[in-house]
């Protein structure tokens, strides 16, 4: 059996050009990659402006025994105001621009304001320069905003949408088709008969796939027969940019799909020690590059996170690191037999008098799926390792 890391290694080292480049606007460029740099065009803001409600004036016109100043003008956002003359004030509103002459604002509460003028009420709890943003405080002019593979959040398109960016150069999104074997299996909404099971890969795949930011390509079940499963990858081949398979790919009579894919493609990686997920395959067919997950729906969901999504993320253009973000914690269970495989554990974060500690769930099994609902992640134990409580482990928390 391949080691986790190296067939991880193997994966990353097969992973092709990014897809082609395609401008979306930026309404439509959420979770989307850049394909090159933006830099910005504008200075943002483009000039000081108050950060408060209040008054714009001159420091040096305060004192102890002169803070009466006469309001010479009114500004409101979006305008474009005088300059101000010497020893008065300008009324102003957070976002306005401040007058050319003026170099702190104070804020209205500190103020009072009558017909005579402006009185300040402290003038010497006034520092100056206060409350004034600062003319490209957020963004210079030329600047890098953002980076080619950077994934756009909202707070991306935020910064994008402030510098007056519309149209974005991004790759088009990765279509992956999924393929769910196996006669046993019926579609939820269905009759069920003795010995048959609900389809749950297909719409967890589906799921995971759109909540990473790619667009899944359901080609639905595929029946146990070499020639019926052949001929489903070969439609996949041709639809997409990944074939994602699940099921049928360990050594039983009825496991169809290594078979199938040795008759038009390559099979370069099989059996990896991952628990739960051994039986994980890796490939092409007729040059698409091909994934075959285990038919266990948590083993699905551990290769998915642990070995397809770092691919995808590669192959999309995105920039490293792919792997989930790893943090570490104190262990609230115990592990007393070493194992040949390295475990993924579903866990929950729990607080004990140590502060946050990770508590397993009693039931590991590779066919259960209510686990990994309770769960907040997975708790990492390399293989021929054992744990005590309160050891150290690797946790990959399922909202990265």
């Amino acid at each position: 059996m391949i080691p986790v890391t190296e067939a991880v290694e193997r994966l990353l080292a097969a992973v092709p050009a990014p897809p082609e480049v395609e401008s979306v606007h930026l309404a439509m460029a959420l979770h989307r990659v850049l394909a090159q740099d933006l830099h910005s065009t504008v200075t943002v803001p483009p000039r000081d402006n108050s950060a408060v409600d209040g008054y714009a004036l001159r420091y040096q016109d305060l004192s102890a025994d002169s803070s009466h100043l006469p309001v010479s003008q009114r500004v409101v956002a979006g305008s474009r105001p005088s300059p101000l003359a010497a020893g008065t004030a300008a009324r102003i509103f957070t976002g306005a621009s401040v007058p050319e002459g003026a170099d702190t604002v104070v804020m209205q509460e500190d103020c009072v304001a009558d017909e005579a003028g402006l009185v300040v009420s402290a003038p010497e709890a006034v520092s100056p320069g206060a409350n004034i943003r600062r003319r490209g405080q957020d963004v210079e002019q030329g600047a890098l905003v953002a980076a080619a593979g950077t994934r756009l959040s909202p707070r991306h398109i935020g910064l994008l949408g402030s510098v007056g960016l519309a149209q974005l150069p991004v790759f088009r999104r990765l279509r992956v088709a999924v393929l769910s074997t196996g006669d046993e299996l019926v579609e939820p909404g269905e009759p069920s008969h003795d010995g048959q099971i609900y389809n749950s890969n297909r719409y967890l795949l589906c799921g995971l796939l759109s909540q990473a930011g790619f667009e899944p390509v359901d080609l639905g079940r595929v029946e146990d027969r070499l020639d019926a499963t052949h001929a489903a990858l070969t439609r996949a081949a041709e639809a997409a940019d990944l074939v994602l398979t699940t099921g049928g790919v360990s050594v039983g009579e009825e496991d169809h799909v290594r078979a199938a894919v040795a008759l038009s493609g390559t099979l370069d990686l099989w059996r990896v020690a991952i628990k739960p997920g051994k039986p994980f395959a890796f490939g092409d067919v007729n040059g698409t590059p091909f994934m075959g997950l285990p038919g266990n729906p948590s083993a699905v969901l551990v290769t998915f996170m642990i070995m397809v999504l770092p691919w995808l993320k590669a192959a999309q253009g995105m920039a490293p690191p792919w792997s989930l973000r790893e943090t570490r914690m104190r262990a609230g269970f115990t592990v007393e037999r070493p194992g040949r495989r390295q475990e993924y554990l579903r866990v929950q974060v729990e607080a004990d008098a140590g502060g946050e500690c990770l508590r397993r769930h009693p039931n590991q099994s590779s066919g259960m799926l209510s686990s990994a609902c309770w769960a907040h992640g997975l708790a990492v134990v390399p293989a021929g390792v054992t744990v005590a409580e309160g050891d150290w482990l690797t946790f990959l928390r399922f909202d990265e």
